[in-house]
């Protein structure tokens, strides 16, 4: 994420295909003396652009847009550094597929200016911290660069990084799958997808991400979709719009098979 000193204003995109929720949204964030508001968006192409060239710290994100959606907006990303995400829509049904994807909040339409707030607050507490992490771990993570802290009860469990096979998302964890043995992880998809070398990991669907050392194989799955298949024997699913990234990194072609 491109995090901003503490002294910056913290830079805010908005996306909605409706332009009175976006209206709605800049009128109330207009009066935060923190806030820099640097640009509105009407679709997910749209917010993919700014998102890539502008690099905003905080995005209110619509999740039901015409052709191009928001959970689309966060899978066609990729590795690109992410802001903090704060969902804005009048569906309650996505809520648990939004935080799995790595959105701070979901807020529902129509929302009161309290709800807004504590959403609000909630991002700026995670736009410092982020940049507090981000600053303590230039010297922190120098001499460990290939381990992973994981805290259970009453101890601290040190994984090394190749030593995991995949990782799948867990409700607001993710779950590391290493050998026999399984580790909960307060991290978000998102966060581990940025930090992991991504000549070693990719992201197979949107719940899922390979170390491309564990992969055997790719198989049609009885249903016509794609199945990564690991050492181990595990069968993962390949998602369509990942399909193309793990090729290149496989060092494959689309026509390949």
């Amino acid at each position: 994420m491109h995090s901003p000193e503490h002294t910056a204003k913290i830079r805010t995109l908005i996306v909605d295909d409706e332009p009175l929720a976006r209206s709605n949204i800049s009128l109330l964030l207009q009066p935060d003396p923190e806030i820099e508001i640097i640009g509105e968006c009407g679709s997910g192409a749209e917010a993919l652009v700014a998102i890539r060239s502008a690099k905003p710290d905080l995005v209110f994100l619509d999740v039901q847009m015409p052709e191009c959606d928001g959970f689309d907006v966060l899978e066609m990303l990729g590795n690109t550094p992410s802001p903090v995400i704060v969902f804005v829509t009048a569906y309650d049904q996505y809520a648990l597929q939004a935080f799995e994807a790595g959105a701070l909040d979901y807020i529902l339409k129509p929302f009161d200016n309290a709800r807004f707030e504590r959403a609000l607050g909630r991002a700026k507490q995670r736009i410092v911290h982020d940049y507090d992490k981000d600053e303590n771990n230039k010297e922190k993570d120098k001499g460990n660069p290939g381990r992973i802290a994981i805290k259970s009860v009453g101890q601290v469990v040190f994984i090394r990084v190749s030593d995991i096979d995949w990782i799948e998302a867990a409700d607001y964890y993710a779950c590391l799958h290493v050998g026999s043995r399984t580790h909960l992880l307060r991290r978000s998809m998102s966060e581990l997808e940025q930090e992991l070398d991504p000549l070693v990991f990719s992201r197979i669907h949107r719940s899922t991400i390979v170390n491309l050392d564990r992969v055997k194989a790719l198989k049609l799955g009885e249903d016509g979709e794609y199945e990564v298949l690991l050492d181990s024997g595990v069968r993962l699913r390949l998602s369509q719009r990942y399909r193309k990234q793990l090729h290149a990194r496989l060092g494959l072609r689309d026509s390949s098979y």
